[in-house]
């Protein structure tokens, strides 16, 4: 079993984010249900970041179906980045947010998460 925790700013974007889609809570619980499966990165669904400087794996998930987001699928634009804690059995959620809204995740706040 994974535990899944999350991070201040990662609530923040979460909060904001499930005014504009409201199936958002729901979406991730499903997120999570795969995750507890196959925590690792998986292309073209989510991709490891690398060149960050640290030894932890974090990855983008790319491909989130939202059902807020009709005809969208798994291309709805959400981005989700989370760092994988392998023998912990461990998953850190460090942001999430629309493509549309930002180009990137944001390294630096995945840099302060580590240290």
């Amino acid at each position: 079993m994974i535990v899944f925790e999350e991070i201040a700013p990662y609530k923040k974007d979460f909060k904001t984010l499930v005014k504009k889609y409201k199936t958002l809570a729901d979406d991730l619980e499903t997120v999570k249900k795969v995750l507890c499966v196959l925590p690792e990165d998986r292309p073209p669904f989510s991709f490891r970041i690398d060149n960050l400087g640290v030894s932890n794996c974090v990855i983008k998930v790319k491909k989130i179906a939202c059902k807020s987001l009709k005809g969208k699928g798994v291309n709805s634009g959400l981005r989700l980045v989370y760092a994988y804690f392998e023998e912990e059995k461990r998953i850190v959620f460090i942001e999430l947010y629309h493509k549309n809204d930002k180009e990137n995740e944001d390294r630096e706040r995945i840099l302060d998460y580590f240290k």
